[in-house]
């Protein structure tokens, strides 16, 4: 029988982007989905959206919630599925097959944990930057390199183990997440080399540059939170040296 795997979408007021993000699951060619939206109680036209496919979406729940680590916390917790993905209302997968690429490395690598793989940024519906993610462990984690999150799916016992988003953290929660399941936890984490989502540039971690410095700062922060000391300005150079490098690749992109 196929692993069960249970992609959740957390949205507010998304109804000019959550179409596309619904479309984007519902035509995976991989069957055993399980599909849940955590909406924050949009006041727009986001659920009117939603109910256009709402025969298709397992579970759908809309009310007030704390923020967006929040809303994914609640969708970790009713989802059923074998392995989790989290891809959120301003994402899409690259195409139809991702989710089988996904489960077929599960399948048959039984003690693989988690897998993630490489992420195109995107504006207005053209490639900006070039995130191939390369092998993430502890000595590239001090360089300045991370897992792009939308790309990340794990077993579900990843999260019983390991716990949820700790939303105290900001917009940085989700880094947080992967650094200590990476550091603290030892997970397995195996890097699938192709492209599987695009992200929309604009969202809560990079819609301006105080949000960018803000949530790297609390990286740094993180990093010394599970012992791991980094010098700032090592950090931020390349963190530059990164992003100056994927915006090259884009020229060299498909």
């Amino acid at each position: 029988m196929s692993l069960k795997v249970s992609i959740i979408t957390v949205c507010y007021n998304s109804e000019k982007t959550i179409e596309e993000t619904i479309r984007c699951v519902l035509n995976q060619d991989y069957q055993n989905i399980e599909y849940i939206i955590i909406d924050g109680d949009s006041n727009d036209n986001t659920l009117e959206v939603i109910n256009k496919y709402r025969e298709k979406v397992d579970i759908l729940i809309s009310e007030k919630d704390t923020g967006i680590y929040d809303a994914m916390n609640k969708g970790i917790k009713m989802a059923s599925g074998d392995i989790i993905g989290i891809l959120n209302s301003d994402d899409t997968y690259l195409n139809e097959k991702v989710l089988s690429k996904v489960c077929d490395h599960f399948s048959g690598n039984t003690e693989t944990m988690g897998v993630y793989s490489n992420l195109y940024y995107v504006k207005n519906n053209k490639i900006n930057r070039v995130w191939e993610t390369g092998l993430i462990d502890s000595s590239s984690l001090l360089k300045g390199n991370i897992i792009p999150h939308p790309t990340l799916f794990v077993r579900d016992i990843v999260y019983k183990k390991c716990d949820l988003y700790d939303c105290s953290y900001g917009n940085a929660a989700d880094f947080e997440f992967i650094i200590r399941i990476i550091l603290k936890y030892k997970i397995k984490l195996d890097y699938l080399n192709f492209f599987s989502v695009k992200m929309k540039l604009g969202g809560s971690s990079n819609k301006n540059l105080l949000g960018i410095l803000h949530q790297n700062l609390q990286i740094i922060k993180i990093l010394k939170n599970y012992d791991k000391q980094i010098s700032p300005i090592f950090y931020f150079m390349n963190k530059v040296i990164n992003r100056f490098s994927q915006k090259l690749k884009r020229y060299f992109s498909e």
